[in-house]
């Protein structure tokens, strides 16, 4: 990964408040031209510094009510095994995050259920039919304070 710039910590600063900023915008606020803007925003995603946009939606707009944070432990921790468990949680929808963690569990889930009855369908998918998984803890998100994957930019 290359250094950044001031320039082009002022545009991820923007970026990261609204993926759709307009690039007049940003060159006022960079001081360079809409040419150069478009040209470091081209090379901050070749090199990895932007991976990606999306837009934010609201759980319970899509119909999920409930939050679940999931510490999971596994029977072994074989490479093949941890690469396993991993494509499997990449590949559901309901799960959010996940973090391959230190102590006494191995991943930590942030995962997402319309009701009680949704989320024990998803532990079943996740945990039970899983031989490699040797408990889950599950704590329900009662309310939300805080909610970000902004980085903070010198």
């Amino acid at each position: 990964m290359t250094k950044l710039t001031t320039t082009d910590i002022i545009i991820l600063r923007m970026l990261q408040e609204n993926a759709r900023e307009r690039l007049e915008s940003i060159a006022y606020e960079t001081g360079s031209s809409v040419a150069t803007v478009q040209r470091r925003i081209k090379h901050l995603k070749s090199t990895g510094a932007i991976t990606g946009e999306s837009a934010l939606i609201s759980p319970e707009a899509a119909g999920y009510a409930m939050t679940f944070l999931i510490l999971v432990e596994l029977e072994r921790e074989r490479l093949d095994q941890i690469d396993a468990f991993r494509r499997k949680v990449r590949a559901e929808p309901q799960v959010q995050q996940c973090y391959y963690i230190t102590g006494e569990a191995d991943f930590a889930l942030v995962a997402l259920a319309k009701d009680m009855q949704d989320f024990e369908t998803l532990t079943q998918r996740l945990f039970f039919e899983d031989a490699n998984v040797k408990r889950f803890r599950t704590s329900v998100v009662m309310s939300t304070t805080k909610i970000g994957l902004t980085v903070p930019l010198e």
